[in-house]
């Protein structure tokens, strides 16, 4: 389910790091020895065994990044990215695997469209990566893919992601032929006749702004109904992007009732809420919209207590054209591979909202796991999917490796910097 290129195996050794890997109960200093790709020693003064040495005072190494919501644009938007400036971008934010959207053009909603990627993939990408098919064929919530084709073909899981599933009773469908294929639904969660529209969050700020407004119940209202499916169908379903206090309060009832839910809540929305609108910078458009403060601290909540297991970037590349509009004009969505990271340890764990070990599990282990994947671990015998963090290195966001730049920290500075990742034993950024 995930490709990348075939490149040389790394043979290093990463002395005296502080390592934290929270799932294997690991936080020390150790030395970290990697053979031919292969975690081969973890310890106390481990020989070099003429390996390349890197020293990590002072740093951290933890298993690698997984992002299981990344727009590639690929097909059909090269110019906004590609597979190689997309994996480049991850890697450099410490990403070791990412997953796909299908909603490109055209979308992947065949298996030749999707072994095209793989191709591209094989060739192209310098992390691993995964792709989602279509729930439905060219997202258009009529007719479901022949999701049977597309998981033999290697999708990950299936999403119609951009879009909602309307029809209850083709989403009860897709649930059914999802359970024979292994995979997931990706749902993302939105009522259009709730939602048409609007550009920002309902609520005091687009009043003042004079901004039509997208309420909570429409993201929520959705959550409430697809959970309720997935209960019935007893299958597992995967909520995208979630922004709103009461997605999270059914997501939370759902999982204590033994519904197989899970979700997943991106670096903007546990960082920002509606007051950035206020500058009316296109890059902090998106959909689901910034919401406010209250929501924030319940989206922090689910994600210490893990309600939300995941951290997703949505990373949705946009050319610069596009977003040097009015804000009403522009289109949704922000880049965030590179970002996601220092962006979180600043403003989560830096202020104490939220632990270190904490953060590593939720941009790791627990996207690895909601998805099936294997996690990214720190343990001999396992492959080396490793990042290697400083904690003190502060950075001002200015240049970017994914092709666009429409960040929403363009000009902040960040603390927590990514000295090295190391994905399926290959040095992918250093």
């Amino acid at each position: 389910m995930l490709w990348m290129q075939e490149t040389e195996q790394a043979n290093v050794v990463v002395r005296g790091a502080r390592v934290v890997d929270p799932s294997e109960g690991i936080d020390a200093t150790l030395d970290v020895r990697i053979d031919d790709g292969v975690i081969a020693r973890i310890g106390d003064q481990v020989d070099t065994n003429e390996h390349r040495v890197v020293d990590g005072s002072g740093l951290v190494l933890a298993p690698a990044f997984v992002d299981p919501h990344v727009h590639l644009r690929t097909p059909g938007r090269e110019d906004e990215e590609t597979i190689a400036s997309g994996t480049a971008a991850a890697a450099a934010g410490g990403y070791c695997a990412i997953l796909g959207m299908p909603n490109t053009d055209p979308v992947v909603d065949s298996a030749s469209t999707l072994q095209s990627l793989v191709e591209a993939a094989r060739r192209d990408a310098v992390v691993a990566v995964g792709f989602m098919g279509a729930i439905t064929r060219g997202q258009a919530g009529e007719e479901l893919t022949e999701m049977a084709e597309l998981a033999d073909a290697g999708a990950a899981a299936f999403s119609d992601d951009g879009v909602p599933v309307s029809s209850a009773g083709l989403l009860r469908r897709a649930l059914q032929y999802s359970s024979i294929t292994g995979r997931p639904l990706a749902l993302h969660c939105e009522e259009p006749s709730l939602t048409r529209g609007s550009h920002m969050h309902m609520g005091r700020v687009s009043a003042e702004l004079g901004i039509a407004g997208y309420p909570s119940v429409g993201e929520s209202v959705m959550v409430e109904r697809d959970l309720s499916l997935a209960a019935a169908e007893g299958q597992q379903l995967h909520l995208m992007h979630l922004s709103a206090a009461e997605s999270v309060a059914a997501l939370r009832r759902a999982r204590e009732a033994g519904v197989r839910g899970s979700g997943e809540v991106t670096p903007h929305h546990l960082v920002l809420t509606d007051e950035a609108v206020r500058s009316l910078d296109p890059n902090v458009k998106m959909n689901p919209p910034l919401r406010s403060e209250p929501d924030r601290i319940a989206l922090i909540e689910a994600l210490r207590d893990g309600t939300i297991e995941c951290v997703a970037t949505d990373h949705a590349p946009h050319a610069r054209h596009e977003k040097e509009v009015p804000f009403e004009a522009a289109p949704n969505g922000v880049t965030g591979l590179e970002t996601a990271f220092a962006a979180l340890y600043t403003h989560l764990v830096g202020p104490g909202l939220l632990t270190l070990s904490t953060l590593l599990e939720r941009m790791s282990a627990g996207p690895a796991r909601v998805f099936g994947l294997d996690r990214p671990r720190v343990a001999t015998g396992a492959r080396a999917n490793l990042v290697l963090l400083d904690l003190d290195r502060e950075w001002r966001v200015e240049t970017f490796r994914s092709r666009s730049t429409n960040s929403w920290l363009i000009g902040e500075t960040l603390r927590g910097g990514v000295v090295m990742t190391i994905a399926n034993g290959t040095v992918a950024y250093q």
